[in-house]
């Protein structure tokens, strides 16, 4: 290691969607930034999130439509199966594949990336140890600004001990081999229901439980109630408004016992994954000695996301709701164009879009109907089911609706909600539309192209006003 400390305009500590963004945008705004992790730039979201879980949510859909709906289509063929080693294989190989790209566009702008675990040893001043031992210090750097973007991990519950192997985390859910027979998945969230779509459809017993009183849960209400239905076809256990008690392995079967509204419930399985939400990784990086403000478990910042300590910023997950990928890149380039002296706008969290890849798939942005109601809104709701929509029925896809919400006093979209087989791609016009504080005329006189899943959203903006052209149903 050489004596000298190297002083960068920009360290950026955790390469994950907060912090790869931030780096990236720092070096084309001039600064001369270094970016550390021990693990591949990608953060969870490429490694063992976002990315990878997608892979397997594609291959698991494309095989439930060649089983179910091929013959519907007038395809004649045999599914035999799936070769298991492949599937997962597929999905590790896509995370590389991003992750790599993610390290060249890094180096190519002339990022320099420190490959080791860090921890803070001064003023803005970090040492890079051996990832191996942890021990061993392979450099010293010293930053004039410094961005935390150290991410999350898993939370776990009380009464549960995550061993990786019978009661597991997503991480190892991602890689499991032999697929279980039988699992139970605490938690109806969107990481819990992705995982409980994956496993049944490729033909794991599936048992969810979940202490509030429905899926997706802090969604929008009449969404979660479809997706339930929808996942009952698929013979996925379902169980609401069960808080867990205890979860106990027991040789080669794990037992989770539970509440129920009629006494105590157990359930067995081969595997049980535990997915209720993230906790900021915090610990065993020197932030204590910083002076840094932590608030119920996460770093405060402000709206450009500096902490209370000058020089020193946090972005992602490590600063708390809503843990998105795509909220911690965004708030990286702002937090860099700010350092840059320029004057980014503030993020509005009102518009960030939320999104669940199962089939059909659920996204949202902005507020739902119970939240208006709390807000004391009189609103205008527009609702168009994909039973009516002439694409939907062309490519068997009738699963679902697009519903919008306008607020009554000026028209304009407050919140969107859509249940269906593209809805993660059709939600980015409404979080347009809610950003540029569109009203329902304004959706109502756009010209959406034919046939398309999206002219859903034209037709539920004119459902509003009681002008859609091709449901006569109930809005």
């Amino acid at each position: 290691m050489s004596s000298e400390t190297p002083e960068f305009d920009l360290l950026v500590l955790g390469g994950g969607p907060g912090g790869y963004v931030a780096a990236i945008r720092a070096a084309q705004l001039g600064l001369r930034t270094c970016v550390i992790d021990e693990q591949p730039l990608g953060g969870v979201c490429v490694n063992w999130g976002c990315i990878p879980t997608k892979a397997l949510l594609h291959t698991a859909s494309l095989y439930h439509e060649m089983k179910h709906a091929a013959a519907d289509l007038g395809i004649v063929a045999e599914v035999r199966g799936f070769d298991w080693p492949r599937v997962i294989r597929r999905s590790r190989e896509v995370s590389q594949k991003n992750s790599g790209g993610v390290e060249y566009l890094v180096k190519k702008l002339g990022v320099q990336r420190l490959d080791g675990w860090f921890r803070v040893v001064g003023d803005r001043e970090v040492e890079v140890l051996d990832k191996e031992t942890r021990k061993d210090v392979t450099a010293r750097v010293r930053g004039k600004h410094v961005i935390i973007a150290t991410g999350s991990r898993n939370r776990n519950i009380p009464g549960a001990t995550v061993d990786g192997k019978r009661v597991i985390t997503y991480r190892e859910a991602m890689v499991l081999d032999p697929q279980p027979r039988e699992m139970v998945i605490i938690g109806a969230g969107a990481i819990g229901i992705e995982f409980a779509y994956f496993y049944a459809v490729m033909g794991t017993k599936v048992t969810v439980i979940e202490m509030l009183p429905r899926v997706l849960p802090l969604g929008d209400q009449e969404c979660s109630t479809f997706l339930a239905r929808y996942l009952k076809r698929l013979a996925i256990d379902v169980h609401v408004s069960a808080p867990v008690e205890s979860v106990a392995v027991q040789g080669e079967r794990v037992t989770v016992r539970a509440k129920g509204d009629s006494g105590p419930k157990e359930f067995s399985a081969d595997v049980c994954l535990v997915a209720v939400g993230f906790t900021a990784n915090l610990e065993g990086w020197g932030f204590e000695q910083t002076g840094v403000k932590v608030d119920r478990g996460f770093i405060a910042v402000d709206e450009f996301y500096r902490t209370n300590v000058p020089g020193y910023y946090a972005v992602g997950d490590v600063i708390g709701p809503p843990q998105l990928a795509h909220v911690a890149s965004h708030e990286g380039i702002v937090c860099v164009e700010k350092i840059a002296g320029q004057d980014p706008h503030p993020i509005d969290y009102t518009s960030v879009p939320s999104c669940v890849y199962c089939q059909p798939q659920v996204a949202s942005v902005g507020l739902s109907e119970q939240e208006c109601a709390e807000k004391g809104m009189k609103i205008r709701v527009g609702k168009f089911p994909f039973t009516a929509s002439g694409k939907a029925n062309a490519i068997g896809s009738t699963d679902g609706f697009v519903k919008l919400i306008f607020d009554e006093s000026n028209d304009r979209l407050v919140g969107a909600h859509i249940i269906g087989s593209d809805a993660t791609e059709m939600i980015a016009e409404l979080g347009v539309a809610l950003s540029l504080k569109a009203t329902a005329t304004d959706l109502i006189n756009t010209i959406h192209a034919h046939p398309t899943l999206s002219e859903a959203v034209m037709e539920a903006a004119a459902a509003a006003h009681g002008r859609a052209i091709h449901y006569l149903g109930r809005t």
